[in-house]
C-alpha cells in the first residue's frame, strides 16, 4: 500500500535500525544516541557543544540534554574554555574504561549491516541518506 511512500519507509527503517542500535548499546546503560555522542567526545576530548552538534547534526537543546545525561552517569565533564560561554566536553576515566568496547560495538553493528544488506548496498544507502538529508534541509 505504501510502496512509494518515503515517509513510511524511512520511518520504518529508522525504527528497525534504532531498535538494533539501542539493543546493542544497552549493555553500557546507554541509548544509541548517548553512545554516539560519547564516542565523539572520546575521539575528540575537549570538543565544544557546538562542534558536537555539527558532527551529529543535532540542535543545541538536544545536545544539552544528551550531555546532561552523560554527565549524570559520570561519563563526561564540562570544562570552561577561554570563552566562558563555550564549555569543553571531556571524557571521564569511566568513559575511557569503556571506550574500546563502545568502538567494538560500533564495528560489530557495521559488520552485521554489511553482511545483511551487502557492502555496496550499505554504502549506497548511507550515501543516499546523507545527500538526501542535505537536499531536503
Amino acid at each position: 500500500m505504501f510502496d512509494r511512500c518515503l515517509y513510511f519507509n524511512i520511518n520504518h527503517l529508522a525504527w528497525v535500525v534504532n531498535r538494533k542500535w539501542d539493543q546493542s548499546f544497552k549493555k553500557f546503560g546507554l541509548s544509541s544516541s548517548h553512545a554516539y555522542l560519547l564516542r565523539v567526545v572520546l575521539a575528540r576530548p575537549g570538543i565544544t557543544q557546538k562542534e558536537i552538534g555539527e558532527i551529529l547534526m543535532l540542535d543545541k537543546s538536544t545536545i544539552t540534554r544528551f550531555i546532561n545525561a552523560l554527565d549524570n552517569k559520570g561519563l563526561i565533564t564540562r570544562n570552561s574554555s577561554t570563552d566562558a560561554r563555550e564549555q569543553r566536553i571531556m571524557p571521564t576515566e569511566k568513559a575511557l574504561f569503556i571506550h574500546n568496547a563502545l568502538e567494538q560495538t560500533g564495528l560489530a553493528l557495521y559488520t552485521e549491516m554489511q553482511q545483511k544488506i551487502g557492502k555496496d548496498d550499505l554504502q549506497q544507502l548511507v550515501s543516499l541518506a546523507q545527500s538526501s538529508s542535505k537536499k531536503l534541509s
